[in-house]
């Protein structure tokens, strides 16, 4: 099988780590990276593969099937759309877009073009999430009741050197809190409202670094996240998950979903239920068991990459779609007004 030729426009981090996990797959092939740094550049020239100053020239010089944006939030759309009405699919990296009115532009060319974008939610790609998405299918939980999330840690000081990251739209829940609410929406379906409170009281800063949220799931759970990059704390999910070697992996939890037949823990996946063959349990005095599933560790966005390829031959559906994209990124921007106005925000159907 031939390798499909795509290319990466952006070539910042997330955009190099695009770059190496291309280079290493047996299922594309690098045509060509758009960046106007000359850093990019010399990059490009020593791995043998052409660079562009920008994307337009990318695109009229190697007519990729598929390319992966990788700049800024606020260029995704301009970009994605340009990228199909050119005829190549996009994995576009989260979020989707900086607004709702971006997001459905990519939704809309997505359905006018015919061509499928993919949203980089890499984490629905780790292995670990794969088993947990086919416990909760299989009913093992039961019904849903809730889940509980913590995304804290500490950003160090020379992380806010970079002014965007200091003003709204810049902090914990634009950058990271989309990662946990786009898998909880991945384990127990659409939000139905949302109710936050936010606080910048640490660093002062015009963005917050603390924020705590309640949801409402359509199917009547509840979910309690609390995020921070301000407190000295393990429980994230980069650090229990160990998905990237630049975080120092811990063995802890940090998602936590019940249902009324069992619970979920991850990234450990541990099931924690009644034994059957003890009789119907009556309640909380009698004994659980707790079942670990141990998986080997797998790099999501190798597997992203890998589903990308399928996507673009019509092999794969997608695992994160621009509609799905779309609603990780329509609740995670209700969080931030209902903890500007503090009222609930209901999300629409």
């Amino acid at each position: 099988m031939s390798r499909l030729p795509i290319a990466v426009i952006g070539a910042g981090l997330i955009g190099m780590t695009h770059i190496d996990r291309a280079l290493k797959s047996p299922d594309v092939k690098l045509a060509g990276i758009a960046d106007p740094t000359p850093a990019a550049a010399d990059f490009a020239r020593s791995i043998g593969v052409p660079c562009f100053p920008d994307y337009q020239s990318l695109l009229a010089a190697t007519q990729p099937k598929g390319v992966i944006v990788a700049t800024p939030n606020v260029t995704h759309a301009q970009i994605t759309v340009d990228c199909l009405e050119r005829g190549a699919a996009v994995l576009v990296e989260k979020p989707i877009a900086d607004t709702l009115a971006d997001g459905l532009r990519i939704c809309e060319a997505s359905r006018a073009t015919g061509l499928p974008v993919l949203v980089g939610h890499q984490r629905r790609h780790n292995p670990i999430m794969r088993k947990a998405k086919a416990i909760v299918a299989a009913g093992t939980l039961g019904r849903p009741v809730s889940a509980t999330v913590m995304c804290t840690w500490l950003k160090p000081r020379d992380y806010f050197d970079v002014a965007w990251r200091r003003e709204p739209g810049g902090g914990p829940i634009l950058i990271n809190l989309i990662h946990d609410i786009d898998l909880m929406r991945h384990l127990y379906g659409e939000i139905d409202s949302v109710q936050a409170l936010a606080s910048s009281a640490v660093r002062g800063f015009g963005v917050e670094d603390t924020a705590v949220v309640a949801l409402r799931f359509r199917s009547g759970a509840l979910g309690t996240v609390t995020v921070s990059d301000t407190a000295a704390a393990p429980w994230n999910w980069d650090l229990a998950a160990g998905e990237a070697e630049r975080f120092p992996r811990q063995d802890i939890n940090a998602h936590f979903y019940s249902g009324t037949e069992g619970s979920l823990t991850l990234p450990r996946l541990e099931v924690w239920r009644y034994r059957q063959d003890q009789g119907p349990a009556q309640g909380w005095h009698d004994p659980l068991t707790m079942e670990r599933t141990a998986l080997h560790i797998g790099c999501p966005y190798t597997e992203q990459i890998r589903h990308f390829a399928a996507l673009i031959e019509g092999r794969e559906a997608p695992v994160c779609s621009a509609q799905d994209g779309f609603r990780t990124l329509e609740a995670t921007l209700a969080v931030t007004q209902a903890a500007k106005t503090g009222s609930a925000v209901s999300l629409p159907a």
